[in-house]
């Protein structure tokens, strides 16, 4: 069901949110104006199921076959991401 009464989610914003929703971190407003986005984006659908994919690969590698250096990249590099 369309919720006329919330505002849009644009897709950035559902970019933004996509962690939180795939987590069940959302409020329920949010996750109503999310899935309403998605319902018609296939952009944000394709989207949403790269991100399912990449997680579902990325599970399967043990964090021992990550190299120290790698791993300090990694962390660098997300430190300050929601900020």
């Amino acid at each position: 069901m369309i919720r006329k009464d919330l505002p849009e989610m644009p897709c950035r914003e559902l970019v933004e949110l996509i962690t939180e929703y795939l987590e069940d971190r959302l409020s329920p407003i949010d996750r109503t104006r999310f899935e309403t986005h998605l319902a018609g984006c296939e952009a944000c659908r394709t989207y949403l199921d790269q991100f399912r994919k990449t997680i579902r690969v990325l599970g399967r590698l043990p964090e021992e076959s990550l190299s120290p250096e790698a791993r300090n990249i990694l962390l660098a590099a997300f430190r300050d991401w929601a900020r």
